[in-house]
């Protein structure tokens, strides 16, 4: 009897766990802000420039140079 018991906790959990997380990550996406492509650009840029200044990059933004070490 109780392993029966055990058996139907499982079988809920595997079953609720699932649809929780689905409308846990339906609900964040129902939340999302939306914005034109010039503005997620800006966005983009702007998250890029305190990032680099949070971490004490001290380079000119309108440098022209890349990280990236494939481009040398």
């Amino acid at each position: 009897m109780a392993a029966g018991g055990f058996l139907l906790v499982v079988v809920l959990l595997a079953v609720v766990a699932p649809l929780l997380l689905y409308a846990l990550v339906r609900a964040e996406h129902d939340g999302r802000e939306t914005m034109d492509r010039q503005s997620a650009e800006r966005a983009a840029r702007r998250d890029t420039q305190e990032t680099r200044a949070s971490h004490g990059d001290r380079r000119n933004p309108d440098d022209t140079q890349s990280d990236d070490p494939r481009a040398r």
